[in-house]
C-alpha cells in the first residue's frame, strides 16, 4: 500500500509569504521607478527655465516656477483624468493600458491644440491683481497658490480622493491674496458661487446619470425582446450621445480658439445628433441581428460610444484644465519678464508644452490608482452605466454653463458614478415586490423569490463616498491655508 505523503502546511506558508514578498517588491519598485522618471521630468523642465530665464534679472524665479508647474500638472494627470476614463475602465469597455494611451494622446492634443493663446492670470476672478502693491509681491502669490494647489492634489491622489483641480488653484490663489493684501482683495461673490457647486455638480450629475440607467432598464433590459428594443432606442441614445458631446466639445474645449455663439452650439448639437441618428440606424440593426436575447449582447452595443466618449471628454479636460497648471505660471513669466501685473498674458510655447507632457506623463506614471477607484471600487461598472456618466457628465456641464454656474466636471462624474450606484441600490431594494408591468414575468417571479434580504444590499462603498465628499468640502480652505502658510515664508525667507 502506497504511503501518502502528509502535506507540509509550513512550507506552503513560506511559499505564500514569498509570493506576497516578491509582489510587494515589485510595487515597490514601480512606485520607484515612476516616482524617478517624474524627477527626471522636474529636471528637464528645470534645465528648459533656465534656458529662458539665462538673461533676466530674476530668472530664478521663472526656474522655480516652472518646475512648481510642472509638478502641478504631474498631479493634475495623476487625479483629474481618472474621472474621463475611469468609468470605461470599470466596465470593461477599455483595457488600463488602452485608457492611458487614449487619455493621455488626448488630453496632450486639447491642450496644445485648445489650450489657448491667452490665460487669465487669476483663475476665475479669484482675486482683484489691481490690488497687489507691486510685481514682487504677485510673484511670490502664485508661486505660493501654484505649489499648494499641487501639494493638496498629491495628497488626495495618495488618499484615492479625485478632486477638483479647478476648486484647488482657486483656493490657493485666495489664500495666497489674503496672505498678501487682506481679506477685501477676494471676490466674495464668485466664491460663494463656487461653494455652491459643491453640491449643485454631483447632485446634478447624479441624477442625470440615474435618470438615463432609468430609462435603459425600462426600455431595454426589462423588455421581452431585448434585442428588438435595443435595436429601436440605442441608435437614439448614441445620438443623443453624439450631439450632447458634439455641443461640449464646441462649448468647452475650442472654447480658447473659437468662440460659438448660442444659437451655433445648438444647431451643431442637433445636426451631428441628427446625422449620427441615420447613420447608426440600419448599423445597429444589422449588429443586433442573430444576438442573444440577453442583457450581455446589449451592452456590446454601447462600448464604441463610450471609447470615443472617454476620448472626447479628456480632450476638453485637457483644453481647460491645463490652465490650472500653466495660468499662474504664465503670470509668473509675464511679471518676471515685464515687472507689471496684467490680467491676461500670452502664453510662450515652452510653458504649454510643460502643462502638456506633465498631465499625460502624471496620468501614466499615477493616474492608474484613481482610474481603479473612479471605475471599479465606487460601485461596479458595466457599459450602460459607464455609458450614463459619462453622458451626464457632458449635459451637465453645458446646463451648468448655460446658467453661468461653475461647476466642476470632477464633481459631476464622480457624481454620476454614485448615482448610478445609488440607483442600482433602490433598484435592488425593490426586487422582492412583484414589479411594474414592464418586467417580464420570468423576472416578477425571479424578484419575488429573491426575499427582504436585498433590501439590505449596499452596492456603493460608503467608505469612499465619506472620503471623496470630505476631501471636496475641505479642497479650498485646505489649499488657501496652505498657500497662505508659502506665502509668508517666501516673503520671511526673501524679504518684505
Amino acid at each position: 500500500m502506497t504511503e501518502v505523503p502528509a502535506v507540509k502546511k509550513t512550507l506552503d506558508k513560506d511559499l505564500k509569504k514569498v509570493v506576497r514578498l516578491e509582489q510587494a517588491t515589485h510595487a515597490t519598485g514601480r512606485r520607484l521607478t515612476a516616482l524617478g522618471l517624474a524627477l527626471l521630468f522636474l529636471a528637464l523642465v528645470g534645465a528648459l527655465g533656465v534656458q529662458q530665464a539665462a538673461l533676466l534679472d530674476q530668472g530664478v524665479f521663472i526656474i522655480v516656477a516652472a518646475m512648481i508647474g510642472g509638478y502641478m500638472a504631474l498631479n493634475i494627470g495623476a487625479n483629474d483624468v481618472a474621472n474621463n476614463v475611469g468609468p470605461a475602465v470599470g466596465a470593461r469597455a477599455l483595457t488600463l493600458l488602452g485608457a492611458l494611451v487614449i487619455a493621455s494622446v488626448f488630453e496632450a492634443a486639447g491642450a496644445i491644440i485648445a489650450g489657448g493663446e491667452v490665460v487669465s492670470t487669476i483663475k476665475k476672478g479669484i482675486i482683484d491683481p489691481g490690488l497687489v502693491p507691486d510685481s514682487q509681491v504677485f510673484i511670490w502669490a502664485m508661486m505660493s497658490a501654484l505649489l499648494a494647489a499641487a501639494l493638496w492634489i498629491n495628497l488626495a491622489t495618495y488618499l484615492n480622493a479625485p478632486v477638483s483641480t479647478t476648486h484647488a488653484i482657486v483656493g490657493g490663489v485666495m489664500g495666497a491674496g489674503i496672505a498678501a493684501v487682506g481679506f477685501t482683495v477676494v471676490n466674495w461673490g464668485t466664491m460663494a458661487k463656487i461653494a455652491a457647486s459643491w453640491v449643485i455638480s454631483p447632485v446634478m450629475g447624479g441624477v442625470i446619470a440615474a435618470v438615463f440607467l432609468a430609462f435603459i432598464k425600462i426600455m431595454i433590459v426589462y423588455q421581452e425582446d431585448k434585442i428588438t428594443a435595443a435595436k429601436r432606442w440605442v441608435p437614439v441614445l448614441v445620438a443623443i450621445m453624439a450631439g450632447v458631446f458634439s455641443s461640449y466639445l464646441v462649448m468647452k474645449g475650442l472654447k480658447r480658439v473659437w468662440k460659438a455663439e448660442a444659437w451655433m452650439i445648438v444647431a451643431i448639437g442637433v445636426a451631428v445628433c441628427a446625422g449620427t441618428y441615420a447613420v447608426l440606424k440600419p448599423l445597429i440593426a444589422h449588429r443586433a441581428a442573430g444576438m442573444e436575447n440577453r442583457n450581455k449582447s446589449v451592452r456590446t452595443l454601447f462600448v464604441i460610444p463610450l471609447i470615443c466618449s472617454a476620448a472626447l471628454l479628456s480632450f476638453a479636460h485637457g483644453s481647460n484644465d491645463v490652465a490650472n497648471a500653466i495660468g499662474p505660471l504664465a503670470a509668473i513669466v509675464s511679471s518676471v519678464e515685464t515687472g507689471d501685473i496684467t490680467a491676461k498674458v500670452g502664453i510662450p510655447l515652452w510653458v504649454m508644452l510643460i502643462g502638456a507632457a506633465g498631465i499625460a506623463l502624471g496620468l501614466f506614471l499615477f493616474g492608474p490608482k484613481l482610474i481603479r477607484t473612479v471605475g471599479q471600487e465606487i460601485t461596479r461598472m458595466n457599459p450602460m452605466r459607464a455609458y450614463c456618466v459619462a453622458l451626464s457628465a457632458a449635459i451637465t456641464v453645458i446646463i451648468a454653463s448655460a446658467l453661468g454656474l461653475p461647476v466642476s466636471s470632477t464633481h459631476i462624474a464622480v457624481g454620476g458614478v454614485f448615482g448610478v450606484g445609488f440607483f442600482r441600490e433602490y433598484y435592488t431594494a425593490r426586487r422582492s415586490r412583484p414589479g411594474p408591468k414592464w418586467r417580464t414575468e420570468t423576472e416578477r417571479l425571479a424578484k419575488a423569490s429573491a426575499g427582504n434580504n436585498n433590501k439590505r444590499r449596499k452596492l456603493v462603498r460608503r467608505a469612499h463616498l465619506l472620503t471623496i465628499v470630505a476631501a471636496w468640502v475641505i479642497t479650498v480652505p485646505a489649499a488657501a491655508l496652505i498657500a497662505a502658510g508659502l506665502f509668508f515664508l517666501l516673503r520671511a525667507v526673501l524679504g518684505t
